[in-house]
């Protein structure tokens, strides 16, 4: 089940970081490094354009992705003697309901403030998607920051290794474009490569 998509500057942000990330480390660090036409070359840009794919896939489907609602006709079952205790509150022994959504809600599943709605599992509400992360897109936003972290931690040994190799290379080509698009680069991988590999810490 997929949702409405609304504009959203921290996705725009994230899609324009992926896409400078990526030409960056192709047109540039792989290039200075080995040469994209060498075969060295076109492996790493190769394997890291199949990384970059693969999260860019499960990107896109974590942003449109429904996160799993809660049916506007779900009723606990009480009477149930094999799964008494599950729909209860902890405090009260009250049945769980969500006043702002005007019904019964199951284990586990909360209201966000942000969707405006109850949502099947949630784990939090993640603004760089602009969706809740739940029941139904939980595993792809998974895949997505491992491949994220995979990309970010190649794209980052690239970066260094171009700058290690042969730094009197080209010293005319080597002006302020090239020396703003590592500095950036940097600036942008170091704390992905933090930020994403915190989220992988059960």
């Amino acid at each position: 089940m997929t949702r409405s998509l609304s504009f959203s500057l921290p996705v725009t942000v994230v899609v324009l970081a992926i896409a400078y990330i990526y030409f960056s480390t192709v047109f540039i660090f792989i290039d200075r490094w080995f040469g994209l036409m060498s075969s060295p070359g076109l492996l790493n840009a190769t394997v890291f354009t199949g990384v970059a794919l693969m999260c860019v896939f499960n990107y896109t489907i974590s942003v449109f992705r429904d996160p799993g609602r809660v049916p506007s006709t779900y009723m606990p079952d009480v009477e149930d003697s094999g799964n008494p205790i599950h729909e209860i509150k902890r405090k009260g022994g009250d049945l769980r309901y969500c006043q702002k959504c005007s019904h019964y809600k199951p284990a586990r599943a909360h209201h966000c403030r942000v969707c405006k709605r109850c949502v099947l599992r949630m784990d939090h509400h993640c603004i760089w998607i602009n969706n809740c992360v739940g029941h139904a897109n939980y595993k792809v936003f998974f895949i997505f920051v491992v491949y994220a972290v995979m990309a970010c931690v190649y794209s980052l040994v690239l970066l260094i290794g171009s700058l290690t190799y042969d730094p009197e290379k080209d010293e005319e080509q080597t002006g302020d474009s090239f020396r703003t698009a590592y500095v950036i680069s940097g600036l942008l991988l170091v704390p992905l490569c933090v930020a994403l590999s915190v989220l992988l810490v059960p």
